[in-house]
């Protein structure tokens, strides 16, 4: 199933309620290119739109007064941003993962824009990250300076990218010095800007073949001169959303016609089945996400060698616990759909269309609020500087956990999210308290209690699932029809 069919809709008892689709995005992505200048550019204003913390992300959306606000881990509730001066005791003690800027332009009315790290931090788990938000968003504006050639890195991210269903848009914006050399181009026979633009397009065609018909523009963040990339962002969303309206329609066929179980489902043994795939998908996913921790620890313990050190643990840990946050859900969201498939299949006697399917998890939502067991799915793991494991329960909580968020849910499963708290960071600015060694043990132990409790998490998931489902279908089997 296509993911944009996938986490649309949500039933109650006897309604179709349509959920939106993830909001159209454009992801600014570059390395000191004048990306976040290029973003100002797009809205008017020359310059960084804001001053942010180079592992945060800035989400710019539409409202009719101008405000912002930062989103942090271990907070329920937004927070102003900028912060309060130092010393006025509000400071938050890390940085925010994003940071929402609302303004009137009239380009929000169109899309979303992400104003995202540069690409040279990011990493292998801050690259996920940001694919995730292009994957979602619909499409990323790769910013290249005119005297800049793509790194390895960004050249593996524009792949991966190319691989998606994103579009991927170029800007290639002047040189520090405000020239348009670029470094393998000819001396310009009449406009250096198109002739830094075309060499930068042959250059990363030849790399990433997929991108040959990716639109190309030189914009000058200074002048704002941006009306041919604005028109063709805005052409594009208008187009994107009538793609995404077709895939996720409001009422799927069949969505309320009777469904009937086949002939024999009471001697089919699906109870049994349904145990077994329940059984097998925890335990698919917890050996997935038992892998991905032990890869995250290498990669923190590289980093605390090889890289920034102690000082930069928190960050880099922070970053890898959001991407397995990301991993989690999607291992977590995919074995149940499987589930979910393969039960309903055959107790049915056959495949279930959208329609069913989307009758069937509203059902089993629904009963995660009546199942004592499975109240406060949607939490969050914070990491504390002992390194132990504080949970928040609530959406909102793991909301604040988002770098790009999400307004629609997954389709059965609640949020969840992983972090450190504000407290990891100011233990490991303070020198005195600190060393590699205890970096590395502090780490060790840290993921250690993330490991227990996400594997707890995901087995108490999937029961809650089994138990929705088994009431669910004990009831179709002895009515001979689907309830839901």
């Amino acid at each position: 199933m296509p993911r944009q069919q996938r986490h649309k809709i949500r039933l109650r008892a006897d309604v179709v309620d349509a959920v939106p689709d993830e909001p159209i995005a454009v992801v600014a992505v570059g390395a000191g290119s004048g990306r976040s200048e290029v973003v100002g550019a797009l809205l008017g204003t020359p310059g960084r739109l804001l001053d942010l913390p180079e592992t945060s992300y800035l989400v710019v959306k539409h409202a009719p007064r101008r405000q912002s606000t930062a989103h942090l881990p271990g907070a329920r509730q937004p927070q102003p941003y900028p912060p309060a001066a130092a010393g006025s005791g509000s400071r938050p003690t890390r940085p925010p993962r994003r940071v929402e800027l609302v303004a009137p332009d009239p380009l929000l009315r169109h899309f979303t824009l992400v104003d995202t790290p540069d690409t040279a931090t990011l990493g292998v788990a801050g690259t996920r990250i940001l694919l995730d938000a292009v994957d979602r968003g619909g499409a990323m504006l790769f910013v290249l300076a005119a005297d800049q050639a793509p790194s390895p890195i960004e050249l593996e991210l524009l792949t991966e990218a190319a691989r998606g269903a994103a579009a991927v848009f170029f800007a290639v914006t002047p040189a520090a010095d405000g020239g348009w050399a670029a470094p393998t181009a000819p001396d310009p026979l009449f406009d250096a800007a198109t002739t830094a633009v075309e060499a930068h397009r042959a250059n990363v065609t030849a790399a990433v073949p997929a991108l040959a018909g990716a639109p190309w523009f030189a914009v000058d963040p200074a002048a704002t001169d941006t009306a041919y990339l604005r028109r063709a962002l805005v052409e594009w969303a208008g187009a994107e959303g009538l793609r995404r309206a077709s895939l996720n329609p409001p009422v799927p066929p069949g969505a309320a016609r009777t469904v009937r179980v086949a002939p024999r489902a009471h001697e089919s043994d699906w109870a049994r089945r349904l145990d077994e795939a329940v059984r097998a998908g925890d335990h698919l996913v917890r050996q997935r996400l038992s892998v991905e921790l032990a890869n995250v620890h290498l990669r923190v313990v590289e980093e605390i060698v090889f890289g920034a050190g102690y000082a930069g643990l928190p960050a880099a840990l922070d970053r890898e616990l959001h991407a397995l946050s990301l991993r989690a859900a999607a291992e977590g969201d995919a074995a149940v759909d499987q589930v979910i498939h393969d039960t309903l299949s055959h107790v049915l006697g056959g495949s279930p269309d959208e329609g069913v399917r989307r009758r069937v998890v509203s059902a089993v939502r629904r009963g995660f609020a009546e199942d004592p067991a499975a109240r406060d799915l949607a939490r969050v793991f914070l990491v504390t500087a002992t390194g132990g494991v504080a949970v928040l329960p609530g959406a909102e909580a793991v909301a604040a956990l988002a770098a790009y968020p999400s307004e629609v849910g997954p389709p059965v499963l609640p949020a969840i999210g992983v972090g450190l708290s504000g407290g990891c960071y100011l233990h490991w600015r303070n020198p005195r308290t600190a060393d590699p060694d205890a970096a590395r043990s502090w780490a060790q132990r840290a993921i250690r209690a993330v490991e227990l409790e996400l594997l707890r998490e995901t087995t108490r998931r999937f029961d809650a699932v089994a138990r929705g489902l088994t009431a669910l279908l004990v009831e179709a089997v002895d009515h001979g029809i689907l309830l839901a």
